[in-house]
């Protein structure tokens, strides 16, 4: 399947590192988090890409058109016409498409201007470009054919962001809970979808309302729970998080 990766929004969020690169570029130890993301997606056999670009399109432009001796040693010879020798491996096997969606491109219409380069008869996956997590993609595409919908999307409880004080009914402290689970469930991308999905999508908004709305008022909209790892990247202090999870050598969103 093709892989879609939503890359473009501006990360006002983490504006101590999107000053100057788009969020998806920010690096975890030392590779950006986009190439984490399909780094899973590949570990699953997944290696054809198209990134919907926007804010800083041209960052991601030359990270991968320059890959090869970014992430390998290289000799070259300076008075000779492609003289370059790269050193070492690298992921031969990607196929990146970069899409660049416009500026100011909502969710929607940065996935409607990367459906051009996708198979009209096969399902494809789609997914943010700012959040790990450790889906078992095998799984969660057996999931979707077997519900037989237009589109699955993962979903997980997150942990409160606050600890949570459980009294009984005289207003006597029982116990605090430190950042529990909450009972509700959210979207955190790593979608399947059937290309006639794309006729629920208006480019003009947000993939997150209309358009999963509609499927799922027509019961076109299946959900895959995942009960792993999950962690977005929204803030200084989350891609602080990430890092110190690399660093330690227990990144749980390394299937690779």
């Amino acid at each position: 399947m093709k892989v879609v990766i939503l890359a473009g929004g501006f990360g006002t969020r983490l504006r101590e590192e999107t000053e100057f690169k788009p969020k998806p570029m920010v690096e975890i130890g030392g590779h950006p988090v986009l190439w984490h993301i399909m780094k899973n997606f590949s570990n699953f056999g997944h290696n054809e890409f198209i990134i919907a670009t926007g804010y800083k399109s041209e960052v991601i432009k030359d990270y991968f058109l320059h890959y090869k001796t970014r992430n390998n040693d290289f000799t070259i010879s300076l008075g000779k016409h492609d003289s370059l020798t790269v050193h070492g491996q690298d992921e031969q096997d990607w196929k990146v498409t970069i899409a660049d969606t416009g500026l100011n491109t909502l969710t929607s219409g940065r996935l409607v201007g990367a459906a051009k380069y996708l198979d009209p008869n096969e399902d494809f996956l789609l997914t943010y470009g700012d959040g790990l997590a450790n889906v078992d993609l095998d799984a969660l595409i057996k999931n979707h054919k077997a519900a037989k919908k237009l589109a699955t999307v993962t979903v997980v409880q997150p942990l409160s962001r606050f600890g949570v004080v459980d009294l009984d009914s005289s207003d006597q402290v029982m116990q605090f809970r430190e950042k529990p689970q909450v009972e509700g469930w959210i979207n955190v991308g790593f979608f399947v979808m059937n290309p006639k999905a794309l006729q629920y999508v208006d480019p003009e908004g947000a993939l997150e309302q209309e358009p999963l709305s509609k499927l799922a008022t027509d019961k076109n909209l299946n959900a895959y729970r995942h009960s792993g790892f999950w962690q977005p990247m929204d803030t200084y202090r989350e891609a602080q998080l990430l890092n110190e999870l690399w660093n330690s050598g227990n990144a749980p969103w390394k299937t690779w």
